[in-house]
């Protein structure tokens, strides 16, 4: 602790304030309430003296290893933890057969479990199964997507939140506890820092520490923090879940028509350093599957978007990109085209090799003329209304509707002349759909 006069002693000073302010029971753990407070599914299972395995998924800095200690102290089991980044399979192998001698329950503690490829997964079944070792195992990525489903159907998972403002005031205020003084900031400043932390509870302390080291200064604003403070650099994988997570929060928010939200979340993975051209592919998709023909020009202007990005690069090229964002977010939906294209790919399967009619098939031979190509072809623009109406499906097969156009946008004008054109056919008595 400190001293009366609120300096630290130099073996204090030697063990990280992150270190130090590890709570001492599961009920001082902060923003995991659904997991460690009084009806929470860790406090039920300690109470029933008894733990399962377990993988604990959540993003950096929200307790997962605090937290596995405790649980072994309050459930009584012995702990061991490891790094899956430092342990090879023979240091793993060596922990299992200690644990069959110790004579106590074993929880072992596995950090960053899913580094673990597929075959070390593998050798922690038996010690579960037969009871060596409770697994608690602890990662950032999707358990789903990185986790054997042999280890998934042996453990539960259970989910930490990324650590809110309360909850990282709270950790703040047990900091300048222990520190016995306030950390030197102007009350904007201090917001700041929380945000700035993004949800990560050991960063926030890590920052709080160099804070602490500049000794009794006067309180700092904002900017005079950010001149000593490191900013936080946005936890973004480009090719695990948060790559995914924003891409898909990009598209609904363009799906549901939300300008603002769309350009936030197109920015959040700019700024996190996506490759530009990734979010423009996903642009040109959206158009034609979200947008369609009620406003064709969406896959116009993303395409030119493209080209932009192309001829000037970044950063001059990432306006283009968020004027198609928003030229999107605010365009008529319409997901008719999606859903005419997988419909019609399915028919096509399903037909197999039906020949088109002789009459719509050219015929550039004498003999083929003489075999009916091209006979009885009725060209449209010799036609009432430049419209003939003649059956273009394979013979033996009835006419079908994948494409049916929306009110919304261009649509509603497409709609119109597709209901002209089938009253033509009906009043001509010729195939309709």
């Amino acid at each position: 602790m400190a001293d009366l006069f609120g300096s630290e002693s130099g073996a204090e000073k030697a063990v990280p304030l992150a270190e130090r302010l590890r709570p001492a029971s599961l009920t001082d753990v902060v923003g995991q309430a659904h997991l460690t407070g009084a009806d929470g599914a860790l406090t039920r299972m300690v109470a029933a003296g008894v733990l399962p395995s377990l993988i604990f998924w959540g993003p950096p800095g929200t307790g997962k290893t605090s937290i596995a200690r405790l649980l072994a102290e309050a459930a009584g089991y012995r702990f061991v933890g490891v790094s899956a980044v430092m342990t090879s399979t023979a240091e793993l192998k060596a922990i299992f057969a200690a644990a069959r001698v110790a004579g106590a329950r074993t929880l072992l503690f596995v950090d960053e479990i899913h580094r673990f490829n597929r075959a070390q997964q593998d050798g922690f079944l038996a010690p579960m199964e037969d009871g060596t070792v409770t697994l608690v195992g602890a990662t950032t990525e999707n358990p789903s997507f990185e986790l054997n489903a042999a280890i998934l159907s042996r453990a539960q998972v259970l989910v930490l939140q990324r650590l809110d403002a309360s909850a990282l005031q709270a950790l703040l205020e047990r900091a300048e506890r222990l520190m016995g003084r306030g950390l030197p900031l102007d009350a904007d400043a201090r917001g700041a820092l929380v945000d700035g932390a993004d949800g990560d509870g050991r960063f926030l302390i890590g920052q709080a520490e160099t804070l602490f080291h500049l000794g009794e200064v006067s309180p700092m604003g904002r900017a005079a923090m950010a001149a000593v403070l490191q900013r936080r650099v946005p936890v973004y994988d480009k090719d695990r879940d948060g790559h995914y997570d924003l891409i898909s929060a990009l598209h609904k928010s363009l799906r549901g028509s939300d300008p603002d939200a769309a350009l936030y979340w197109l920015a959040r993975m700019l700024v996190a350093g996506e490759a530009p051209l990734y979010v423009l592919r996903r642009l040109v998709r959206f158009a034609s599957e979200d947008v369609g023909l009620a406003d064709s020009n969406a896959l116009v202007v993303t395409l030119a978007a493209k080209e932009s990005y192309d001829f000037l690069g970044s950063p001059e090229g990432e306006l283009a990109i968020a004027q198609a964002c928003l030229y999107l977010a605010c365009a008529p939906k319409s997901n008719a085209a999606y859903v005419a294209q997988k419909a019609a790919w399915g028919a096509a399967r399903d037909s197999g090799s039906l020949p088109p009619p002789k009459s719509i098939v050219n015929a550039p031979t004498r003999l083929m003329r003489e075999l009916g190509h091209g006979a009885g072809y009725a060209y449209d623009h010799d036609a009432p209304d430049g419209f003939s109406g003649a059956n273009y499906w394979p013979d033996g097969m009835a006419g079908k509707r994948f494409y049916a156009p929306t009110e919304r946008g261009m649509e509603k004008r497409i709609g119109e002349r597709l209901a002209e054109w089938a009253r033509l056919r009906e009043g001509r008595g010729l195939r309709g759909m």
